[in-house]
């Protein structure tokens, strides 16, 4: 069953020594598509270039919260040339929050995070969202910028009650290896409420590979062991599942 992988790093130095032959064996491993998030403004040209050469990946562009203290005056320009030169890019990210790690000061990610949305609405384009340990500010800004917003709660790590406030925002929630994990338990009861029409997967790849794996590299095809955990969740076979999110993130990354 063909799925769709919502979220990868597939530029990451982890695949220097296998990335041409590990893309191009994509498809016959199931996968239609994969989205490239580009996180930095170095690696914009990266991304573009995988979007280029293989048919079955798109790109998405943003500054990650991690970089916000970094940026140059015209990132934004920098951001919406990226995406205008490259007629595959679908979306706008990763952007977001993070305080778990300390690399950028609070006010700096919450300016560029808010920007970054404003930009996303001018482009009519979905955001990708990236949120660690930064709900309560995170939902705060969101809810300022709901008009006109859609996108994705990346890697979703919030509780059931936040996913369903960001459903109401008119969200999609995405889920990667975490909930193959043995402490699932959180992302679990959050999966729960999400209803099918608005649930994605991804990998995150090269990072939260899915038990057994975990500890080794992350990569697209492991899409079916996150269908397989989420799939109970929701009483239905993880070929169904994988069928029904691919058709979710086509409709949300205008990919017919």
């Amino acid at each position: 069953m063909p799925y769709f992988d919502t979220h990868t790093h597939l530029t990451d130095d982890r695949y220097q020594d296998d990335r041409e032959a590990l893309l191009a064996s994509l498809p016959e491993r199931g996968l239609l598509y994969a989205l490239d998030v580009a996180c930095d403004i170095k690696d914009f040209p990266k991304t573009r270039a995988l979007t280029a050469t293989y048919p079955h990946i798109f790109g998405a562009y943003g500054v990650h919260p991690h970089y916000a203290a970094e940026v140059p005056e015209n990132y934004l320009a920098l951001v919406q040339k990226a995406i205008e030169s490259d007629p595959k890019a679908r979306a706008l990210g990763e952007i977001g929050l993070d305080y778990y790690y300390d690399f950028a000061p609070k006010d700096a990610q919450k300016r560029i995070f808010s920007e970054q949305l404003d930009l996303a609405k001018a482009m009519h384009l979905p955001v990708i969202l990236h949120v660690r340990d930064a709900f309560g500010d995170s939902m705060e800004i969101l809810r300022q910028h709901r008009n006109g917003l859609f996108g994705v709660m990346h890697c979703f790590s919030g509780s059931a009650e936040t996913a369903k406030e960001c459903l109401e925002l008119g969200l999609h929630i995405a889920f990667g290896g975490a909930v193959t994990f043995k402490n699932a338990k959180k992302p679990i009861e959050a999966a729960a409420v999400v209803p099918l029409d608005r649930l994605l997967l991804e990998t995150d790849c090269p990072y939260m590979t899915p038990v057994p794996y975990r500890g080794k590299r992350n990569d697209p095809s492991f899409i079916p062991l996150i269908a397989e955990a989420l799939a109970k969740v929701h009483g239905i076979s993880a070929e169904e599942l994988m069928c029904i999110t691919a058709d979710n993130a086509k409709k949300l990354f205008s990919i017919e």
